[in-house]
């Protein structure tokens, strides 16, 4: 493509992050409402995701969290959020930058959102070692839980161009 050509694919992206933004906002400054939960997945390998050596030992390249009931000090910023969770009754803070998002889904409305992993080195190796984009291999791994009768998944597939 050529370097004065739109990059619609890229606006649509940056467009739905701002949604996944917009929830966190919104939990932050009022709580979830209702039976509202979030499923998050994200490259723990991307660029400014701040996790414990123990996680990311034992997440080496992505991970899952659920912000739904035991989640504290949840702060949304321009590029990032962090949260406190709690894994196995010890409390950690991890910052996630929204371009390491790969899913975003909330099951209690069968909505869900996925994303084309960023290029970093991790994922060209990944590409170099399956031959496969690694977003690929994250869509294929993303929220099963949105992915039932009637979910409403929004995969940016359809506005790439192939």
């Amino acid at each position: 493509m050529g370097k004065d050509a739109l990059r619609y694919d890229h606006m649509v992206e940056e467009a739905l992050r701002g949604v996944v933004r917009k929830a966190l906002c919104e939990v932050a400054e009022h709580g979830l409402p209702g039976a509202h939960h979030f499923y998050i997945t994200f490259e723990t390998d991307h660029p400014g995701v701040e996790l414990s050596d123990v996680l990311k030992s034992r997440y080496p390249e992505e991970m899952t969290i659920i912000l739904q009931h035991q989640f504290w000090g949840l702060e949304v910023e321009k590029n990032s959020f962090s949260v406190t969770l709690s894994f196995n009754d010890r409390h950690e803070r991890i910052s996630i930058p929204f371009e390491a998002i790969t899913s975003f889904a909330d099951p209690a409305v069968k909505f869900g959102l996925r994303f084309e992993a960023q290029d970093h080195p991790a994922s060209k190796a990944a590409e170099a070692n399956t031959g496969e984009p690694a977003s690929a291999a994250a869509q294929s791994t993303g929220s099963e839980t949105v992915q039932g009768e009637g979910a409403n998944v929004v995969a940016l597939e359809t506005f790439r161009k192939k």
